[in-house]
């Protein structure tokens, strides 16, 4: 019903043989065509030149200027991935490093043991597929047994990866490179949900396999994943319009699909990290249609949650993100959050970010393994993990996909029952207080009051 007319496609293989390029695939449901040529012919058909650039991450390859289609394709074509491949995001995660004493309420947790102390449901989310996109490093099957065997589970969690534009699962044996970001993403996920598939979806660190990864998860009719967990992106400034539209577009189908992604809201502070003065909303976080994730400092004693404030832990060390997009207007299901218009000159009433929050702070973060190394890991990163892990719960108790589910969060109000409301604390620009805040959304997971909302109990 969705996917793309099949009278379009031709018209792109017209445009492709009249430049010679070779149509390598074509997918209706991605609304999506590969081509192939020189970069001569890529350079004469979309009018652009294609140089060697150098990067601080290596060499790649790269363009100036705008793009040009046919008008024959202007009401076809959405976007052109591929041509441009310099690195498009980071990884949201922190290692706490142990320099001098602990601080009053410094701690780690196993994951579980935040799970518990955010009041999961009980299961083990059998019958439910997770996938992780991941743009580099990877993962050994010897660190997840070790891990898992550590923490008590006979054996360890399903975990598969799938190859996207070439990209494959490849760990470089540095914990602090983005092996720590696959480790931190099937680690949190596997201990809370043991019984659940991991499926991780390896691509590029381009635009273009950003992209692929999402719209290969959303549509990927062997695995079938039912939450999508994304812990890297990048200040809304740091992308062209026609990947915001294209993301935004493959968010809408996974909604559509019942699938719900979460993606962590950044660890840079209300300006993402910028540094030019003004505020700035991570994306993906920020498309209106995933649950965006920020993060808290969460402290505890016996089992129970004893003060939970804002992740902010100063200048170099990291804070939540969170603020107004500049790009996407503000949603109907935040007409009635109070979300403030953007703290620049621009005064946007923008879709608020992040919509929820949970312990993202490394000083209280999680112990997680990478490349043999015990470590301690915080960041956003870790939140869209416990809320996926959270999600597929959900969707193991109710029987069927939660889906796009930030309407039904709203709809029952900031200061709902099913969170636990963070009200002190700023990232920056933007303070907690009451109700849904640009720091923490609408507040931390109550696990069971959540389960009982979403599957339409009127108690927990």
């Amino acid at each position: 019903q969705y996917g793309a007319d099949s009278a379009d496609v031709k018209k792109v293989e017209a445009f492709a043989s009249m430049f010679d390029l070779t149509v390598m695939e074509v997918n209706l449901g991605r609304r999506s065509v590969r081509l192939g040529g020189t970069v001569a012919h890529m350079n004469e058909a979309f009018a652009t030149q294609l140089r060697l650039f150098q990067s601080p991450a290596g060499l790649f390859r790269g363009r100036t200027g705008m793009l040009f289609i046919p008008a024959t394709l202007e009401q076809v074509v959405e976007g052109v991935f591929g041509l441009d491949e310099r690195p498009q995001a980071r990884a949201r995660f922190r290692r706490r490093l142990f320099i001098g004493p602990l601080a009053a309420g410094d701690t780690s947790y196993t994951p579980n043991q935040v799970a518990g102390l955010y009041d999961y449901p009980a299961g083990n989310g059998a019958g439910q597929t997770i996938a992780i996109v991941e743009l580099g490093g990877g993962f050994s099957a010897s660190d997840l047994r070790t891990y898992f065997n550590n923490l008590g589970f006979a054996t360890a969690p399903s975990v598969t990866s799938v190859s996207v534009d070439g990209a494959t699962n490849q760990p470089t044996g540095d914990p602090n490179s983005a092996d720590g970001e696959v480790l931190l993403d099937i680690e949190v996920i596997g201990a809370i949900v043991p019984g659940a598939r991991i499926v991780v979806y390896f691509a590029p660190n381009t635009d273009q396999g950003f992209l692929d990864a999402i719209t290969t998860a959303v549509h990927d009719t062997m695995n079938q994943p039912s939450v999508i967990s994304i812990s890297w992106g990048g200040p809304e400034s740091s992308w062209t319009s026609q990947a915001l539209t294209s993301f935004d577009q493959a968010f809408q189908d996974a909604g559509m699909l019942g699938v719900t992604v979460c993606s962590a809201a950044g660890d840079g502070g209300s300006d993402d990290g910028v540094g030019d003065g003004n505020a700035h909303a991570d994306f993906p976080a920020s498309s209106p249609n995933v649950l965006a994730c920020g993060g808290t400092r969460l402290e505890s004693s016996k089992g129970s949650i004893t003060n939970e404030v804002v992740w902010n832990e100063g200048a170099g060390n990291g804070a939540t993100g969170g603020g107004v997009s500049e790009v996407f207007p503000l949603p109907s299901y935040q007409a009635e959050a109070g979300v403030p218009k953007s703290v620049n000159s621009s005064k946007f009433a923008g879709r608020g970010v992040p919509d929820v929050c949970g312990d993202a702070a490394p000083a209280t973060g999680y112990q997680i393994l990478v490349d043999g190394t015990n470590g301690v890991f915080g960041g956003t990163s870790a939140v869209a993990p416990l809320w996926a892990a959270l999600i597929a719960l959900v969707n193991a108790s109710t029987g069927k996909p939660a889906g796009f589910l930030n309407p039904a969060l709203y709809a029952e109000g900031a200061g709902s029952a099913g969170f636990h409301d963070i009200t002190s604390g700023n990232n920056g620009a933007y303070k907690a207080g009451p109700g849904w805040d640009a720091c923490t959304g609408l507040g931390s997971p109550g696990g069971q009051r959540l389960l009982a909302i979403l599957s339409g109990s009127t108690t927990a």
